[in-house]
């Protein structure tokens, strides 16, 4: 992986930060503080991937933990096939959905997918179901234990997070859902951060997707 890109005729430097395996004991604002205070600079920008900002908040559940009821039985069938992940394609993972917007959203989101089917529209079901049901991994997806068998749901308040941790170490900040096929997007920023600018910069996942053990990226304008 090139450490630096290039966009809007200019270079930036992803310096990857290496942690502890996060649990729900973690503060992320204190893991960040902790990690960065040696390497941060003036105007570098933070990047969180919200999967491990999840975990700190108890958001990582043990599929033996979820009781999947009728409904999920049934939806999750339906989910079409991605190359960037299960996301709701499992029983669990869509339990967890349902949990998280309440049946009828889901009812509505799987009739508005499966009208999309048919018309040629794709992408119905997530714009109904809402960023919360879109952001959920199912289990496998993590290969660390012991979250690979856990289902994580989206981080909470990812705007507020983004904006304690741009307060408390002086750089602007992102959480940001991120895959290795070219899929990057903000989920929360800090008030102050061009968007477009990160997913950018961020979009050949320069944390990796693997066991890398990195949730934060510095990112760092550079003369290269």
């Amino acid at each position: 992986m090139n450490s630096t890109i290039s966009y809007d005729n200019k270079s930036y430097l992803r310096i990857p930060i290496k942690t502890h395996i996060l649990t729900s004991d973690d503060d992320m604002v204190k893991v960040v503080q902790k990690y960065t205070k040696d390497i941060l600079q003036p105007r570098d920008y933070i990047v969180i991937s919200e999967s491990p900002l999840a975990i700190t908040q108890g958001r990582a559940i043990a599929q033996e933990q979820i009781k999947v009821g009728l409904l999920a039985k049934i939806l999750w069938r339906f989910v079409a096939k991605v190359p960037y992940g299960i996301g709701l394609r499992e029983p669990t993972s869509m339990q967890c959905a349902i949990d998280e917007v309440g049946h009828l959203r889901i009812l509505l989101a799987a009739l508005g997918g499966g009208w999309g089917k048919i018309v040629g529209k794709k992408g119905w079901f997530y714009r109904i179901a809402g960023k919360q049901a879109a952001l959920i991994d199912a289990a496998n997806t993590s290969p660390v234990p012991p979250y690979n068998r856990c289902v994580i749901k989206g981080p909470k308040d990812p705007d507020k997070i983004a904006q304690q941790i741009c307060d408390v170490c002086g750089c602007e900040t992102v959480i940001m859902d991120i895959n290795d096929i070219g899929g990057s997007w903000v989920i929360g920023r800090s008030i102050s951060v061009d968007p477009h600018l990160l997913e950018a910069v961020m979009k050949d996942n320069p944390q990796g997707q693997a066991d890398e053990l990195t949730p934060i990226c510095i990112v760092r304008e550079s003369d290269a």
